[in-house]
């Protein structure tokens, strides 16, 4: 059985009996019975034919199973499909749409809270620091060594606690830290964190925030010390400048008084932050800016200046999968000339610096930028962008082939499904012209373009055809004996048997031409509107 979408898509639980929504019981089992004299397996003897039969016999009887039941329907109604498969269940006491929307909230909240039980999220970073000169003297090549690591585990869906980690190692020295934190939601505008760390700055703290007003935001902070009792005050405030752009005010008052002021602005293309620092012994100024050329790779230029920095950093990266993403840059400052490797994978990172050297030969620094961004360029004209384009490419035809074959097995199940329906049609029509009645001449439903095309052809072509299903047959056999035809508001009609969806994702038109007491009209109807024929407005 093909998987049905929620009503919100078209209620196709509904469209395949050719119900309207307000249907009561009554209607919703004369339906079932009419469709189930139409495709109960044991009227077919062919196994072809019955094997076609089967298959839309249990389309049928699974949706009155359904909508027969007072309670799987409410659950429809509200959730579609995805409520009922959730293995949500209504106890047999309640009776008002009210009472059942509300404990469908109950138990999906629950389902929601079993999750976050199960649920982690984590962070991680390695840092190899290696070092060309060093190698070169003998020393052997690496620096030092970082690594930290913090695990997210909500425990409801107010408190969530944070515990992490680092080690770092310098040469022959070595330094570590622990620290957890617990987050407590005090309201959707308003949280409070408590927090403990242990190492080298052993402390304890309080951390609040609050939405003060849609634009603007506050935190405040008070941290003591567990090895000199020394008090850390900090406040923030932060503000929405404009639509892309966030401005912040920083200020900490202990044994490190500081104020920093800084901003942020960040669009689809580009992204900017900047940020000016004071202290008592110190001043620093720092801004990056990234450039995003496409999707997948951007540029990224940043600097430093100040007391105890001044460098320049350019480079740039690309996206190689859905979750990683590589960068290299060249960076040049106070310390020397040096490479930096960068390797994000979700929520992990990876980064190598590579001091290569000291001094600041005009010939080695130009070099050291030069050699490896003209390989780049390289390697990216010649071999990473065909590679992509190639295997982006193959996607495309391979989903174009994926789909084609869908379309193409949901137009033979239709095909089948209007072969079973089409003896009743037929009986149908031949009484309607018996008595002049209501004759669906022609019926097409598809891409409103070509079928706007398929009535000036003589001879409607591929293109045409892939995109517009005739759907005569389906339509005669839904007329009454009274000689009417009613399609109902809010029912995607791709979804009535007999029916398909030629070009998914694309607006579709019903067109409809009959004959009426020797007249002829023509009808038009967009996929969700309702349709009643006959009328005298469609007369030709």
């Amino acid at each position: 059985m093909a998987p049905v979408p929620n009503p919100e898509e078209g209620r196709e639980l509904y469209a395949l009996l050719h119900l309207s929504p307000e249907s009561s019981d009554e209607e919703i089992r004369r339906a079932y019975r009419q469709y189930a004299q139409i495709y109960h397996p044991d009227k077919y003897q062919d196994p072809q034919m019955k094997d076609v039969a089967t298959e839309n016999f249990q389309r049928i009887r699974d949706a009155y199973e359904i909508l027969s039941d007072e309670n799987k329907r409410q659950i429809y109604d509200i959730y579609g499909m995805e409520g009922l498969n959730s293995g949500l269940e209504l106890g047999p006491k309640l009776n008002k749409p009210e009472e059942i929307k509300e404990e469908l909230e109950r138990l999906r909240r629950r389902k929601e809270e079993a999750k976050i039980f199960i649920h982690s999220w984590s962070i991680g970073s390695i840092i190899a620091n290696m070092s060309l000169p060093q190698y070169l003297d003998g020393d052997g090549i690496m620096r030092g060594m970082g690594m930290s690591s913090q695990v997210q585990l909500p425990i409801s869906k107010q408190n969530t606690v944070t515990v992490g980690g680092n080690l770092v190692v310098d040469g022959t020295k070595g330094t570590s830290a622990a620290s957890a934190v617990l987050r407590h939601e005090l309201s959707p505008a308003s949280s409070i964190e408590f927090m403990a760390t242990a190492g080298l700055r052993s402390l304890i703290g309080v951390h609040t925030s609050r939405q003060i007003s849609p634009n603007s935001s506050a935190t405040s902070g008070l941290a003591l010390s567990l090895r000199d009792g020394s008090v850390n005050l900090s406040n923030a405030w932060t503000r929405q400048l404009s639509e892309d752009t966030v401005g912040n005010i920083e200020l900490n008052l202990g044994t490190e008084s500081s104020i920093s002021v800084g901003w942020q602005k960040k669009n689809e293309k580009r992204s900017a932050v900047g940020e000016v620092k004071l202290g008592a012994n110190y001043f620093g100024a720092s801004a990056h800016y990234t450039h995003h050329f496409s999707s997948k790779s951007h540029g990224r230029v940043a600097g430093r200046v100040g007391s105890t920095a001044l460098d320049f950093e350019i480079g740039g990266g690309r996206q190689i999968s859905e979750f990683s993403t590589v960068r290299m840059l060249y960076n040049i400052g106070i310390q020397g000339v040096s490479w930096r490797f960068e390797l994000k994978r979700a929520g992990k990172k990876l980064v190598i610096p590579v001091l290569l050297s000291t001094d600041f030969n005009a010939l080695f620094v130009t070099g050291a930028f030069a050699i490896p961004s003209t390989l780049y360029f390289l390697l990216q004209t010649y071999v990473v962008k065909p590679y992509y384009l190639k295997r982006e490419k193959q996607k495309t035809l391979e989903k174009m082939d994926s789909l084609s074959t869908q379309l193409t097995e949901a137009r033979q199940a239709a095909k089948k499904a209007q072969r079973l329906l089409e003896p009743v049609s037929n009986r149908k029509k031949n009484k309607q012209l018996e008595n002049d009645g209501l004759v669906i001449t022609k019926a097409l439903y598809g891409n409103p373009r070509k079928i706007k095309e398929s009535s000036e052809l003589s001879e409607i072509n591929d293109d045409v055809a892939s995109q517009v299903f005739d759907v005569t047959i389906p339509l005669n056999f839904l007329v009454t004996e009274a000689g009417q035809l009613k399609l109902h508001e809010g029912i995607k009609k791709s979804g009535i048997m007999g029916f398909y969806d030629p070009c998914p994702g694309d607006p579709k038109l019903l067109l409809v031409e009959y004959t009426f007491h020797g007249q002829q009209y023509k009808a038009t109807a967009d996929d969700y509107s309702a349709l009643l024929i006959p009328q005298e407005i469609h007369q030709i």
